[in-house]
């Protein structure tokens, strides 16, 4: 373990901790509590409850005003603390997993999770933690983030390590990155997928964002890998200041691995990925950056070639991403897209492989509570590539929808208005698509993907775009 340098200790070292934890709520007795500093509270307003609930060691930044009856380690950064604690209290389980990370604006889910598919199709036994779910040997439980907690990641990566897995597959996001969750962790490789506009509500800005990512990359050791795409102008900057070895992919430029599409319709595409032609049951050529991301690094983890394409042609589509059906004629597509480049590159696939005769109606929201900036674009592109375009509510969280519709509309050029519609309810919007809709049209339905549920000013209700459009779809239509 990286060894933490305390500026002061007061009480007993020698004591024996039971648990760790960021959430005072969540200690018991003997429990080391991290007074951590997160983006919307202080971990120190709460050392107090942690007392209270038993805990024995206290590591802060600041002492309270009133010493108890724990032991106190004042450090520089908690957070960054509590990540080398974690692994070394659960063992340190990333050194016993051959580790990867992946991070990006857009693919992380879909890299990571095909990653663990690819490997368990090649009989690895193999844990994902990402936005979706966490899986482990295919027992699945709920994500609560797309990368959690430092304690919650080893205590992840532990399970896995006594379920005697061999590889693991993780997101790690830029909040994650900039909250030091993924301090401590062994990575074997990490894979950039690229990047674009967003969380800037966080970040405040594109350089902040750029560099917060590149993070994972510079913490890598000599022994570890890095992919990153040679298409995104950005993925060089990634690895700038990295002591893993530099391996890249890509659809245009020069790489160590490239593919290229040979054909694709809505049931899949043929793809070259070294002289071999492998069919998937994937499509769009984002998915085609995706795959090559999960050849590249299943090759650079040590697996053949042959087996890695025989494994990539048994995969299906990533839950909310691009998923599709077909009713009355109408082909209906859920995707999780919710940045401007997300949106673009679905709205473009669908182009693609749609003639001029079918119409695309896109239903599109953008969520409360984050970044602003992105909300006039996102309407922009769905109406510069659709038919018909209805605005409707996503997450609002907080915000009142009509007033994100509104800061949507404002990018929308006056040649696009007649095409535009304002629905807030969203199961009013996905009902109006579909009575607008005849035989042959598309209808996407993008921003919330896999989600289960809106969340209205705290309270998440159940809504499942895949259900609702499917539901109304045979209604209507059959």
């Amino acid at each position: 373990m990286t060894s933490i340098t305390p500026i002061k200790v007061i009480g007993n070292t020698a004591v024996q901790v039971t648990g760790l934890s960021l959430d005072s709520r969540a200690v018991r007795s003997g429990f080391l509590f991290a007074a951590t500093r997160g983006a919307s509270t202080n971990g120190h307003l709460y050392v107090e409850q942690a007392l209270a609930n038993g805990a024995g060691v206290i590591v802060c930044e600041e002492l309270p005003a009133k010493i108890g009856q724990a032991t106190y380690v004042l450090v520089d950064n908690a957070s960054q603390a509590l990540g080398y604690l974690a692994a070394e209290y659960y063992d340190n389980p990333s050194k016993k997993l051959r580790l990867v990370g992946v991070t990006g604006t857009n693919g992380k889910t879909s890299i990571a999770t095909m990653l663990y598919q690819c490997f368990m199709a090649l009989g690895h036994t193999c844990g994902l933690l990402s936005t979706i779910k966490y899986s482990i040997n295919g027992v699945d439980s709920t994500s609560t983030h797309t990368t959690p907690n430092s304690v919650r990641i080893n205590e992840l990566l532990a399970d896995m390590v006594n379920a005697n897995c061999e590889y693991a597959f993780m997101e790690v996001s830029s909040h994650a990155l900039h909250q030091h969750r993924t301090v401590g962790l062994d990575f074997n490789g990490a894979i950039f997928s690229n990047i674009t506009h967003d969380h800037l509500d966080y970040h405040t800005t594109f350089k902040e964002y750029l560099y917060t990512k590149k993070l994972l990359f510079d913490n890598l050791s000599n022994d570890a890998f890095v992919l990153t795409n040679n298409d995104d102008k950005n993925g060089k900057i990634m690895v700038q200041n990295t002591k893993a070895t530099i391996y890249t992919y890509s659809l245009k430029s020069v790489s160590d691995f490239k593919t290229r599409i040979i054909e694709s319709d809505f049931n899949g595409m043929l793809l070259d990925i070294r002289q071999t032609e492998v069919w998937l049951r994937l499509v769009g050529k984002f998915n085609a950056y995706n795959i090559l991301a999960v050849y590249g690094a299943a090759f650079l983890l040590g697996k053949e070639h042959t087996d890695i394409v025989k494994a990539l042609s048994t995969l299906n589509s990533v839950d909310g991403r691009f998923q599709h059906v077909k009713v009355a004629g109408i082909t209906a597509i859920v995707d999780y897209a919710h940045t401007p480049d997300a949106l673009q590159n679905v709205v473009d696939t669908i182009n693609a492989l749609r003639t001029t005769n079918e119409e695309l109606i896109t239903v599109i929201g953008c969520g409360g509570d984050r970044d602003q900036e992105k909300r006039p674009i996102m309407a922009r592109v769905a109406c510069e590539s659709s038919n018909r375009v209805i605005l409707t509510s996503d997450n609002p969280r907080t915000e009142n929808p009509d007033e994100i519709i509104e800061q949507m509309m404002n990018g929308v050029s006056p040649q696009h208005f007649k095409k535009v519609l304002k629905i807030t309810n969203r199961e009013e919007a996905i009902k109006t698509a579909i009575s607008l809709s005849k035989e042959g049209d598309i209808i996407l339905v993008a921003g919330k993907g896999h989600e289960t549920y809106q969340e209205v000013m705290g309270v998440r209700y159940p809504f499942d775009d895949k259900i609702i459009l499917i539901k109304n779809l045979k209604q209507i239509k059959e």
